[in-house]
Protein backbone atom coordinates (compact mmCIF):
# COMPACT_ATOMS: atom_id res chain seq x y z
CA UNK A 1 0.00 0.00 0.00
CA UNK A 2 1.31 2.99 -0.99
CA UNK A 3 2.42 5.72 2.46
CA UNK A 4 -0.32 8.61 2.67
CA UNK A 5 2.26 10.86 2.57
CA UNK A 6 3.57 9.75 -0.46
CA UNK A 7 0.00 10.43 -1.73
CA UNK A 8 0.03 13.87 -0.43
CA UNK A 9 3.75 15.22 -1.84
CA UNK A 10 1.26 14.26 -5.38
CA UNK A 11 -1.27 16.21 -4.42
CA UNK A 12 1.18 19.10 -3.31
CA UNK A 13 3.19 18.89 -7.09
CA UNK A 14 -0.04 18.86 -9.14
CA UNK A 15 -3.01 20.41 -7.31
CA UNK A 16 -0.68 23.94 -5.53
CA UNK A 17 2.86 23.87 -7.09
CA UNK A 18 1.63 22.96 -10.79
CA UNK A 19 -1.98 23.82 -10.90
CA UNK A 20 -2.25 21.37 -13.43
CA UNK A 21 -5.87 22.13 -15.45
CA UNK A 22 -8.17 20.62 -17.57
CA UNK A 23 -5.92 20.03 -20.99
CA UNK A 24 -2.62 20.65 -19.66
CA UNK A 25 0.28 18.64 -21.92
CA UNK A 26 2.04 17.29 -18.43
CA UNK A 27 5.37 15.42 -18.66
CA UNK A 28 5.83 13.11 -15.49
CA UNK A 29 9.81 12.76 -15.61
CA UNK A 30 11.58 10.30 -12.99
CA UNK A 31 14.32 7.42 -12.12
CA UNK A 32 12.42 3.94 -11.71
CA UNK A 33 12.79 4.06 -8.38
CA UNK A 34 10.72 6.82 -7.77
CA UNK A 35 7.27 4.55 -9.39
CA UNK A 36 5.25 4.79 -6.39
CA UNK A 37 5.51 8.98 -6.10
CA UNK A 38 5.43 8.43 -10.29
CA UNK A 39 2.21 6.53 -10.26
CA UNK A 40 0.73 9.12 -7.60
CA UNK A 41 1.39 12.09 -9.38
CA UNK A 42 0.11 10.25 -12.46
CA UNK A 43 -3.04 9.76 -11.06
CA UNK A 44 -3.70 13.20 -9.58
CA UNK A 45 -2.65 14.77 -13.30
CA UNK A 46 -5.95 12.57 -14.77
CA UNK A 47 -8.15 13.77 -12.19
CA UNK A 48 -6.90 17.51 -12.66
CA UNK A 49 -7.88 16.96 -15.99
CA UNK A 50 -4.30 17.11 -17.66
CA UNK A 51 -2.80 15.04 -20.73
CA UNK A 52 0.40 13.15 -18.51
CA UNK A 53 3.00 11.70 -20.87
CA UNK A 54 5.67 9.30 -18.68
CA UNK A 55 9.65 9.87 -19.23
CA UNK A 56 10.97 7.21 -17.43
CA UNK A 57 14.47 7.18 -16.67
CA UNK A 58 16.59 4.64 -14.97
CA UNK A 59 20.17 5.20 -13.32
CA UNK A 60 22.01 2.21 -14.76
CA UNK A 61 21.24 3.20 -18.51
CA UNK A 62 21.71 6.84 -17.76
CA UNK A 63 25.11 5.78 -16.51
CA UNK A 64 26.35 3.75 -19.09
CA UNK A 65 25.10 6.21 -21.80
CA UNK A 66 27.77 8.77 -20.28
CA UNK A 67 30.19 5.99 -19.97
CA UNK A 68 29.60 4.38 -23.73
CA UNK A 69 28.55 6.67 -25.98
CA UNK A 70 31.05 8.14 -29.04
CA UNK A 71 30.35 11.95 -30.20
CA UNK A 72 27.82 10.88 -32.96
CA UNK A 73 25.96 9.63 -30.02
CA UNK A 74 26.62 12.76 -27.74
CA UNK A 75 25.18 14.76 -30.01
CA UNK A 76 21.85 13.27 -30.36
CA UNK A 77 18.74 14.67 -28.63
CA UNK A 78 15.45 12.61 -28.60
CA UNK A 79 13.33 14.27 -31.19
CA UNK A 80 10.28 13.04 -28.73
CA UNK A 81 11.98 14.97 -25.94
CA UNK A 82 12.75 18.25 -27.73
CA UNK A 83 8.85 18.67 -28.70
CA UNK A 84 8.27 18.04 -25.43
CA UNK A 85 10.16 20.81 -23.75
CA UNK A 86 8.85 23.37 -26.68
CA UNK A 87 5.27 23.00 -26.46
CA UNK A 88 3.82 21.21 -23.29
CA UNK A 89 2.36 22.63 -20.61
CA UNK A 90 3.80 21.71 -17.10
CA UNK A 91 7.00 19.86 -16.07
CA UNK A 92 7.04 17.25 -13.04
CA UNK A 93 10.21 15.79 -12.45
CA UNK A 94 10.46 13.10 -9.51
CA UNK A 95 14.32 12.08 -8.80
CA UNK A 96 15.47 9.10 -7.42
CA UNK A 97 19.11 7.92 -7.23
CA UNK A 98 19.43 4.34 -5.68
CA UNK A 99 23.30 5.05 -5.54
CA UNK A 100 24.37 8.44 -4.68
CA UNK A 101 28.25 8.20 -5.72
CA UNK A 102 27.58 5.85 -8.76
CA UNK A 103 29.46 7.89 -10.96
CA UNK A 104 32.53 8.67 -8.99
CA UNK A 105 34.95 6.58 -11.59
CA UNK A 106 33.21 8.49 -14.80
CA UNK A 107 35.75 11.09 -16.35
CA UNK A 108 34.36 14.00 -15.52
CA UNK A 109 34.63 15.17 -18.88
CA UNK A 110 32.25 13.09 -20.61
CA UNK A 111 29.97 14.44 -17.44
CA UNK A 112 30.83 17.78 -18.83
CA UNK A 113 29.88 16.70 -22.49
CA UNK A 114 26.79 15.10 -21.31
CA UNK A 115 25.26 18.15 -19.58
CA UNK A 116 26.60 20.08 -22.78
CA UNK A 117 24.54 17.66 -24.91
CA UNK A 118 21.05 18.48 -22.60
CA UNK A 119 21.39 22.47 -22.06
CA UNK A 120 19.68 22.88 -25.19
CA UNK A 121 16.31 21.84 -22.93
CA UNK A 122 17.55 23.48 -20.19
CA UNK A 123 17.31 26.98 -21.90
CA UNK A 124 14.05 26.27 -23.21
CA UNK A 125 12.94 25.19 -19.92
CA UNK A 126 14.28 28.12 -18.44
CA UNK A 127 13.01 30.59 -21.04
CA UNK A 128 9.50 29.50 -21.34
CA UNK A 129 9.15 29.92 -17.55
CA UNK A 130 10.15 32.98 -17.34
CA UNK A 131 7.30 33.91 -20.56
CA UNK A 132 4.88 31.90 -18.12
CA UNK A 133 4.32 29.42 -20.65
CA UNK A 134 5.73 26.59 -19.21
CA UNK A 135 5.05 25.07 -15.51
CA UNK A 136 7.76 23.16 -13.48
CA UNK A 137 8.39 21.66 -10.32
CA UNK A 138 10.79 19.33 -9.16
CA UNK A 139 11.21 17.17 -5.87
CA UNK A 140 13.05 13.84 -4.65
CA UNK A 141 11.90 10.52 -3.72
CA UNK A 142 13.36 9.02 -0.65
CA UNK A 143 15.38 6.19 -1.24
CA UNK A 144 18.06 4.17 0.40
CA UNK A 145 20.98 5.96 -1.16
CA UNK A 146 19.79 9.55 -0.13
CA UNK A 147 19.02 8.22 3.41
CA UNK A 148 22.24 6.56 3.86
CA UNK A 149 24.13 10.00 2.19
CA UNK A 150 22.39 11.73 5.30
CA UNK A 151 23.32 9.06 7.10
CA UNK A 152 19.84 8.43 7.89
CA UNK A 153 17.54 4.96 7.90
CA UNK A 154 15.02 5.00 5.17
CA UNK A 155 12.35 5.15 7.78
CA UNK A 156 14.30 8.34 9.04
CA UNK A 157 14.95 9.58 5.92
CA UNK A 158 11.87 9.08 4.98
CA UNK A 159 10.18 11.59 8.00
CA UNK A 160 12.54 13.71 7.43
CA UNK A 161 11.52 14.16 3.64
CA UNK A 162 7.77 13.84 4.38
CA UNK A 163 8.71 16.79 7.49
CA UNK A 164 10.58 18.97 5.05
CA UNK A 165 7.59 18.87 2.41
CA UNK A 166 4.95 19.26 5.03
CA UNK A 167 3.10 16.00 3.46
CA UNK A 168 3.01 15.44 7.24
CA UNK A 169 0.53 17.83 7.89
CA UNK A 170 -3.29 17.68 7.94
CA UNK A 171 -3.11 20.59 5.10
CA UNK A 172 0.07 21.07 3.87
CA UNK A 173 -0.88 23.53 1.06
CA UNK A 174 -2.21 26.05 3.87
CA UNK A 175 1.20 25.65 5.03
CA UNK A 176 3.65 26.38 2.05
CA UNK A 177 1.22 29.80 1.18
CA UNK A 178 1.96 30.41 4.81
CA UNK A 179 5.54 30.28 4.15
CA UNK A 180 5.43 32.04 1.04
CA UNK A 181 3.59 35.08 2.98
CA UNK A 182 6.32 35.46 5.11
CA UNK A 183 9.32 35.29 2.29
CA UNK A 184 7.41 38.31 0.44
CA UNK A 185 7.28 40.39 3.33
CA UNK A 186 10.93 40.19 2.89
CA UNK A 187 11.32 40.30 -0.95
CA UNK A 188 8.85 43.74 -0.70
CA UNK A 189 11.84 45.25 1.53
CA UNK A 190 14.31 44.24 -0.78
CA UNK A 191 12.58 45.95 -4.47
CA UNK A 192 14.55 48.77 -5.25
CA UNK A 193 17.68 47.79 -3.17
CA UNK A 194 21.19 47.72 -5.18
CA UNK A 195 23.72 46.75 -3.45
CA UNK A 196 24.32 43.58 -1.08
CA UNK A 197 27.33 43.08 1.57
CA UNK A 198 28.07 39.04 3.23
CA UNK A 199 30.43 38.77 5.62
CA UNK A 200 31.60 36.33 7.82
CA UNK A 201 34.10 33.76 8.78
CA UNK A 202 33.43 32.29 5.43
CA UNK A 203 33.00 35.32 3.37
CA UNK A 204 33.33 38.71 2.30
CA UNK A 205 31.33 39.10 -1.16
CA UNK A 206 29.88 41.76 -2.74
CA UNK A 207 26.89 42.12 -5.33
CA UNK A 208 24.44 43.92 -7.06
CA UNK A 209 21.23 42.90 -7.49
CA UNK A 210 20.44 46.37 -9.28
CA UNK A 211 17.27 46.42 -11.52
CA UNK A 212 17.46 42.60 -10.22
CA UNK A 213 13.78 40.39 -9.02
CA UNK A 214 14.33 37.99 -6.22
CA UNK A 215 11.82 35.21 -5.96
CA UNK A 216 9.56 33.74 -4.14
CA UNK A 217 10.48 30.24 -3.92
CA UNK A 218 7.31 28.37 -1.77
CA UNK A 219 7.01 24.84 -2.87
CA UNK A 220 5.91 26.06 -7.01
CA UNK A 221 9.16 24.71 -8.42
CA UNK A 222 10.70 23.22 -5.82
CA UNK A 223 9.49 20.82 -3.17
CA UNK A 224 10.60 21.10 -0.78
CA UNK A 225 11.00 24.74 -0.85
CA UNK A 226 11.86 27.54 1.39
CA UNK A 227 14.39 30.51 -0.12
CA UNK A 228 14.64 34.11 -1.62
CA UNK A 229 16.86 34.24 -4.63
CA UNK A 230 17.76 36.56 -7.28
CA UNK A 231 20.34 36.84 -10.27
CA UNK A 232 22.88 39.00 -9.83
CA UNK A 233 24.61 41.81 -12.20
CA UNK A 234 27.15 39.28 -14.04
CA UNK A 235 30.10 41.50 -13.63
CA UNK A 236 29.68 42.79 -10.11
CA UNK A 237 30.17 39.73 -7.83
CA UNK A 238 33.98 40.67 -5.82
CA UNK A 239 35.09 38.40 -3.02
CA UNK A 240 35.54 35.18 -1.69
CA UNK A 241 33.83 32.92 -0.11
CA UNK A 242 34.00 29.49 1.02
CA UNK A 243 31.34 26.82 1.14
CA UNK A 244 30.44 24.94 4.43
CA UNK A 245 28.94 21.85 2.82
CA UNK A 246 30.36 19.45 0.09
CA UNK A 247 28.51 20.19 -3.15
CA UNK A 248 27.85 16.77 -5.25
CA UNK A 249 27.90 16.91 -8.97
CA UNK A 250 26.80 14.08 -11.06
CA UNK A 251 27.77 11.72 -7.87
CA UNK A 252 30.70 12.79 -6.96
CA UNK A 253 31.25 15.16 -3.79
CA UNK A 254 33.48 17.98 -4.29
CA UNK A 255 34.79 19.52 -0.94
CA UNK A 256 35.84 22.45 0.43
CA UNK A 257 35.41 24.77 -2.22
CA UNK A 258 36.57 28.35 -1.84
CA UNK A 259 36.12 30.65 -4.76
CA UNK A 260 37.28 34.08 -5.83
CA UNK A 261 35.56 36.62 -7.87
CA UNK A 262 37.10 40.38 -9.86
CA UNK A 263 34.41 41.75 -11.77
CA UNK A 264 31.67 38.79 -11.80
CA UNK A 265 34.89 35.80 -12.88
CA UNK A 266 35.59 33.31 -10.72
CA UNK A 267 39.59 33.96 -10.98
CA UNK A 268 40.60 31.40 -8.80
CA UNK A 269 39.46 28.52 -7.66
CA UNK A 270 39.94 25.55 -5.23
CA UNK A 271 39.24 21.98 -3.25
CA UNK A 272 40.22 20.06 -0.73
CA UNK A 273 38.74 17.13 -2.71
CA UNK A 274 37.91 16.71 -6.52
CA UNK A 275 39.17 20.04 -7.23
CA UNK A 276 39.49 18.52 -11.05
CA UNK A 277 36.26 18.33 -11.25
CA UNK A 278 35.49 22.19 -10.02
CA UNK A 279 37.60 22.89 -12.13
CA UNK A 280 36.17 20.88 -15.25
CA UNK A 281 32.96 22.21 -13.78
CA UNK A 282 34.26 25.82 -13.98
CA UNK A 283 35.78 25.53 -17.58
CA UNK A 284 32.67 24.33 -19.12
CA UNK A 285 31.43 27.72 -21.05
CA UNK A 286 31.72 31.35 -21.01
CA UNK A 287 29.07 31.62 -18.56
CA UNK A 288 29.81 28.72 -16.08
CA UNK A 289 32.71 30.98 -13.74
CA UNK A 290 30.00 33.67 -12.83
CA UNK A 291 27.18 33.66 -10.89
CA UNK A 292 23.69 32.82 -11.75
CA UNK A 293 22.00 32.74 -8.56
CA UNK A 294 22.07 34.31 -5.30
CA UNK A 295 19.57 32.88 -2.55
CA UNK A 296 19.07 32.92 1.31
CA UNK A 297 17.57 29.60 2.76
CA UNK A 298 14.74 30.38 4.76
CA UNK A 299 13.57 26.54 5.87
CA UNK A 300 14.37 25.93 9.75
CA UNK A 301 12.26 22.57 9.35
CA UNK A 302 15.41 21.46 7.71
CA UNK A 303 18.10 22.35 10.23
CA UNK A 304 21.03 18.95 9.04
CA UNK A 305 23.39 18.66 5.59
CA UNK A 306 22.08 15.50 4.02
CA UNK A 307 24.53 15.64 0.97
CA UNK A 308 21.24 16.31 -1.58
CA UNK A 309 21.00 19.95 -3.04
CA UNK A 310 17.45 19.92 -2.62
CA UNK A 311 17.20 20.29 1.04
CA UNK A 312 20.53 21.78 1.92
CA UNK A 313 20.26 24.69 -0.41
CA UNK A 314 17.04 25.97 1.72
CA UNK A 315 18.26 25.59 5.46
CA UNK A 316 17.66 28.00 7.50
CA UNK A 317 20.67 30.36 8.23
CA UNK A 318 22.58 29.68 5.08
CA UNK A 319 22.72 31.38 1.77
CA UNK A 320 23.78 29.29 -1.75
CA UNK A 321 25.47 30.57 -4.82
CA UNK A 322 25.09 28.91 -8.32
CA UNK A 323 28.00 29.12 -10.69
CA UNK A 324 26.66 29.04 -14.14
CA UNK A 325 23.12 29.45 -15.74
CA UNK A 326 20.97 32.29 -14.60
CA UNK A 327 17.25 32.03 -14.14
CA UNK A 328 15.94 34.54 -16.97
CA UNK A 329 12.94 35.78 -14.51
CA UNK A 330 14.96 37.31 -12.03
CA UNK A 331 16.97 39.35 -14.74
CA UNK A 332 19.16 37.28 -14.96
CA UNK A 333 21.58 36.99 -18.62
CA UNK A 334 23.78 34.65 -17.54
CA UNK A 335 23.74 31.22 -19.61
CA UNK A 336 25.53 28.75 -19.48
CA UNK A 337 25.01 24.46 -19.64
CA UNK A 338 25.82 24.26 -15.69
CA UNK A 339 24.03 25.27 -12.51
CA UNK A 340 25.59 24.12 -9.89
CA UNK A 341 24.56 25.34 -6.19
CA UNK A 342 26.96 25.95 -3.51
CA UNK A 343 25.91 26.59 0.31
CA UNK A 344 27.53 28.71 2.78
CA UNK A 345 26.87 28.45 6.45
CA UNK A 346 25.57 32.43 7.76
CA UNK A 347 25.23 31.12 11.42
CA UNK A 348 27.90 32.47 13.43
CA UNK A 349 29.62 35.51 13.12
CA UNK A 350 27.64 36.71 9.89
CA UNK A 351 25.91 39.47 8.62
CA UNK A 352 24.01 41.01 5.51
CA UNK A 353 23.64 44.07 4.48
CA UNK A 354 21.84 45.46 1.84
CA UNK A 355 22.33 49.45 0.48
CA UNK A 356 24.01 49.84 4.35
CA UNK A 357 20.81 48.53 6.20
CA UNK A 358 21.46 45.01 8.11
CA UNK A 359 19.06 42.93 6.55
CA UNK A 360 20.64 39.60 8.27
CA UNK A 361 22.69 38.49 11.20
CA UNK A 362 23.63 35.02 12.00
CA UNK A 363 21.34 33.43 10.29
CA UNK A 364 17.92 35.38 10.95
CA UNK A 365 16.26 38.05 9.11
CA UNK A 366 16.66 41.17 11.31
CA UNK A 367 13.78 43.10 8.90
Amino acid sequence: MTDPRTEKLADILVNYSTRVQPGEWVGILGDVSALPLLRAVYTKVVEAGGNPTVMLSDEFMSREFVRLANDEQFAWLDPSQTAYYEQADVYIRCNALSNTRASSLIDPARIRKRQQQLSGWLATRMRRAAEGTFKWVGTQYPTEGYAQEAGMSLEEYEDFVYGATFADKADPIAEWRSLGEMQQKKIDWLMGKRIVKCQGPNIDLQLSIDGRVFLNACGERNMPDGEIFTGPVENSVNGWVRFSYPSIVQGQAVEGIELRFVDGKVTDASAKKNETLLLSQLNTDAGSRYLGEFAIGTNFGINRFTGTILYDEKIGGTIHMAVGAGYPDTGSVNKSSIHWDMICDMRVDSTIHVDGDLLYQNGQFVV
